[in-house]
């Protein structure tokens, strides 16, 4: 077997077809430091992890290469290939984007700028917004006018000749067009855009099918992040299908934002659903494989990996989601898993402020040079060379299988920032580095939790990526949460959650009035035509289950919140599930007049995630022991690997359980136990 993938087989034999997944199966997940690989066969689970390349198709061929090679099968014989990637996102977050031109109503060219009254730093005299994605120069207007009744004025076929040739001579890469009132009446809108696409050859996206719902800001911004990060998407599912084809793979089918996989050429077309599709399999890979516990609300997941952490909620087996999201400060309306990020991951760089104060992050030192302790040039002291000081990882570990560490480089990085901070060595300093990434994580959690009207003690933690399991139990202590679960596939998690993902399509439909002044027989009309376009586009639409939902809002908000409806459509009932979904969000209900907003449909093809049985062993022992340092000083610790773990009872802490791909960290006062799909639990011990 090719070292650094590993295999592991269901306890009970079944079939491939059994274990949900059609044939063989894989899924990739790029992240900012590895690429990980699960690879669903014959009953067993194949993973496998490489570095991150420049090139996101290299590391994903690479990485597919090395877990079929660990399976002894070919490449050409894998039937099923999903896929998560970070280009999207890394245009955004570098500005690294397509030369974007945005078409806007006559008046309405500022929009991008003038945004929205809330600021983030509302006391910071020097804080800076963002500049917009298109500077001012390169936003051009049309003189036509509609308003939620109707075009009162059409664009002028000259005019659109006109801007034809302005926007050749500005050398645009890609168009965003966005009128006034396109979400209601979109035909000067798709005029203007049918025009741009006959006669230049670039992307354009349209506000009118990329978000058609209302507020002139959210739909603007949305429509501009999809035109600027379009070419790149283009581009780069172009390679990696072409690289799919050479290899004997299937065309890649692309995680979504809204934590379902679509086919390649439909992101192509929408590429603003890319944005955090990684972080959205880790989601779905949690609550597919966690596994709901009657005496908890639900699932709070924390994906710690390289270069960021995030966390989300999964409720009553329900992912959540919003459509109120935002990435480097750019808003982004589209159907989204609900996640929460912060630069805080294992190659996390620490640091010290003009004030004296430990910081960590945002910025990484990635995977190449990497922490110190990679030996690859890296200097820095990061998360991950403070938990080889600490002995949470040994110093003879691989991390991704096949990259040793050199302890002595990250002892050196933290003497130096010792030195800098005023600590006592560097093993205070890396206590110090450890404490201020938790506490940074643990501000994540509490914001989607307790800042949400969430108890987080009622909820189990589900940690997953190479480093969370690292941090969980430490994180669970600081917000009073007793259970930790760590998936079998944990390190791999986000790949694994691709092979989980059903296929999911989202629609949207404006329709402002008060519930009480609403045509049922109407609203229902115009569900059944947003499931019809829904069911044109599935693979399977005889399988496909459609929901829907209504965004509401007492009169005079400014703001809504999402419930489930029926169809028929029943008003009356519609807000009664608003007035209390109000109550739980806000503490109270109200006899104001509930207006419907947003009409939603999503669509769905299930699909089941390949089964994991367990992987341990009775009267296993530990492999080894070593000196791992708590916050309550030096702990001798005993050392198990992830598939030798004791079978039939559990571990007291402090205890390191070391799998291929990810460590579980088990502190003094918790206790790990087996659990038969091979995730490991853990519990504040009674001992």
């Amino acid at each position: 077997m090719d070292e650094g993938a590993t295999v592991e087989t269901k306890a009970d034999g079944r079939s491939t077809d059994d274990a949900g997944a059609n044939g063989r199966a894989i899924g990739v997940d790029v992240g900012g430091t590895f690429t990980d690989v699960a690879l669903s066969l014959d009953g067993d689970l194949v993973t496998a992890k490489v570095p991150s390349t420049d090139d996101q198709s290299e590391g994903v061929a690479a990485g597919i290469r090395k877990a079929c090679e660990a399976a002894g099968i070919d490449p050409a014989s894998v039937t099923e290939f999903s896929h998560a990637m970070t280009v999207s996102v890394n245009a955004l977050l570098e500005s690294d984007g397509a030369r974007t031109t945005l078409v806007t109503t006559e008046g309405f060219r500022d929009v991008l700028e003038i945004g929205r009254q809330t600021r983030p730093s509302l006391y910071d005299l020097d804080a800076e917004k963002p500049a917009p994605l298109v500077p001012r120069r390169r936003r051009f207007k049309v003189a036509e006018r509609a308003t939620p009744d109707g075009i009162e004025r059409p664009v002028d076929d000259e005019e659109i000749e006109s801007l034809v040739g302005d926007l050749r001579d500005a050398d645009v890469e890609s168009v965003a067009v966005c009128l006034l009132h396109a979400y209601a009446h979109p035909g000067n809108e798709a005029r203007v855009a049918d025009a741009l696409r006959a006669a230049l050859d670039v992307p354009v996206s349209a506000s009118n099918e990329v978000l058609p719902e209302f507020r002139e800001y959210e739909r603007t911004a949305t429509t501009v992040v999809d035109a600027y990060v379009r070419p790149a998407i283009d581009g780069y599912v172009g390679r990696l299908t072409e690289r799919a084809r050479e290899m004997g793979l299937p065309q890649p089918r692309i995680m979504q934002a809204n934590g379902g996989v679509t086919d390649a050429d439909t992101v192509r077309r929408n590429a603003v659903t890319t944005v955090l599709s990684g972080p959205a399999a880790g989601v779905v890979g949690a609550s597919a494989t966690a596994g709901a516990d009657a005496d908890r609300e639900g699932l709070i997941t924390f994906d710690m990996g390289g270069t960021s952490s995030d966390v989300s909620l999964v409720r009553d087996g329900e992912v959540a989601r919003t459509t109120e999201s935002a990435v480097a400060d750019r808003p982004i309306g589209t159907p989204m898993v609900d996640v929460e990020t912060v630069g805080a991951g294992g190659g996390s760089i620490a640091w010290v402020d003009a004030g004296g104060a430990l910081r960590i992050g945002p910025r990484s030192a990635g995977a190449d040079p990497g922490p110190a302790c990679y030996g690859k040039g890296g200097t820095e002291p990061t998360v991950t060379d403070a938990n080889l000081v600490l002995g949470y990882v040994g110093a003879d570990t691989a991390l991704g299988g096949d990259l040793s560490l050199d302890a002595d480089a990250a002892r050196d990085a933290l003497a130096d920032l010792a030195d800098e901070a005023g600590m006592e060595g560097p093993v205070a300093a890396a206590l110090g580095v450890h404490r201020v990434a938790n506490a940074d994580m643990t501000r994540a959690i509490r914001s989607v939790t307790v800042e949400r009207g969430h108890d987080p003690r009622e909820f189990g933690l589900v940690a997953f990526g190479g480093a969370g399991p690292m941090h969980a139990a430490s994180i669970a202590d600081g917000l009073d949460v007793e259970r930790v679960v760590v998936p079998h596939a944990s390190g791999v998690l986000s790949a694994y959650g691709l092979l989980a993902a059903d296929e999911t399509r989202d629609a949207v439909r404006t329709r402002q009035a008060p519930l009480d002044e609403v045509d049922p027989g109407a609203v229902d009309e115009l569900y059944g035509e947003l499931a019809d376009g829904l069911l044109d586009e599935l693979s399977d639409p005889d399988a496909a289950r459609v929901e829907y939902a209504a965004d509401c809002r007492y009169a005079g908000q400014s703001f809504e919140l999402t419930v489930d409806v029926e169809r028929p459509f029943d008003a009356a009932a519609a807000g009664e599930r608003f007035a209390a979904a109000h109550e739980s969000a806000y503490s109270y209900r109200t006899d104001e007049p509930v207006e419907l907003v947003n009409c939603r449909a999503t669509a769905t093809v299930p699909r089941r995630a390949p089964s994991v049985g367990a992987v341990g062993s009775e009267g296993a022992e530990p492999r080894t022991t070593r000196e791992a340092v708590f916050p309550d000083g030096a702990r001798e610790t005993a050392v198990y690997d992830r598939n030798r773990f004791p079978a039939e009872s559990p571990v007291e802490g402090p205890v390191v359980v070391e799998g291929a791909e990810s460590t579980v960290v088990v502190p003094p006062g918790w206790r790990v136990r087996l659990r038969d799909d091979g995730a490991l639990v853990a519990e504040v011990s009674d001992a």
